[in-house]
């Protein structure tokens, strides 16, 4: 039987923008091990499951969609993004520092 992933995906590192975090993803998990090539030296597999990844607008439209097809699937809870206090580059020079101005 396959199993699948349904999880959100999280924010590009190198993006300030939150572009393709909002939809909902299932990939499928792999069947068989990858094997590496004599003459090259490559990996594959011969799974072509591993190269399938749906999108789903909302969670439960993935989660019928696992049941529907009869798929193993488990769901990965996104977790909170840490909210940062914004500072401002005067801040640094501000009379009440609580830290000392050090050179």
């Amino acid at each position: 039987m396959t199993s699948a992933r349904i999880y959100q995906p999280s924010k590009d590192p190198s993006q300030s923008g939150l572009a393709r975090t909002k939809n909902w993803m299932l990939e499928f998990d792999a069947t068989t091990p990858r094997e590496k090539d004599p003459l090259m030296g490559w990996t594959g597999s011969s799974d072509m499951l591993q190269q399938v990844k749906l999108e789903f607008e909302t969670k439960e439209e993935a989660v019928a969609y696992a049941t529907r097809a009869g798929l193993t699937y488990r769901v990965e809870e996104p977790q909170k993004p840490i909210l940062r206090k914004g500072l401002s580059y005067s801040d640094n020079f501000k009379f009440n520092r609580t830290a000392p101005w050090t050179h």
